[in-house]
């Protein structure tokens, strides 16, 4: 089983956007996001820590101008919390171990699959093709990747 952490070598390794939107609660400008219309197989994890966070099978194109998921990987590694930043009344989306601002969550998602949709900031992702995950020590999540 693998360990995640928050380390200070992870976070030296942040570009400037990485580290202001995982260690300052940030929020990239929307539609400018790596990951936005990645379609490829594999699973995103914390940029930081590793964690295992979301499935590509999760993702879609919520028109939001952020990537999109239905649903966490592993419920634990997700953390929600209030958030009434900004004016508004929202649900934070933190990472558990690496305790990265992930994005939020909001209840305006595909009702045939729950019915929520995970705004995800890509600064605070690093994706992982279904061929490199075994290699990763990610192997127990390919049946969570669909086949395209």
């Amino acid at each position: 089983m693998q360990s995640y952490s928050k380390s200070a070598e992870a976070i030296s390794k942040l570009s400037p956007e990485q580290y202001r939107v995982t260690q300052q609660a940030g929020t990239e400008r929307p539609g400018t996001g790596e990951y936005l219309h990645n379609k490829e197989p594999g699973i995103y994890v914390d940029i930081v820590s590793g964690e295992p966070l979301f499935a590509s099978a999760d993702k879609y194109e919520s028109g939001c101008g952020w990537p999109s998921f239905t649903k966490p990987i592993e419920g634990p590694n997700v953390k929600e919390l209030h958030d009434a930043s900004h004016g508004m009344v929202r649900t934070e989306v933190r990472s558990l171990h690496g305790d990265s601002h992930l994005g939020h969550v909001f209840p305006d998602g595909p009702l045939d699959r729950g019915g929520l949709r995970y705004c995800i900031n890509s600064a605070s992702l690093r994706f992982v093709h279904r061929d490199q995950m075994e290699a990763e020590g990610y192997g127990a999540y390919l049946d969570q990747v669909e086949d395209v």
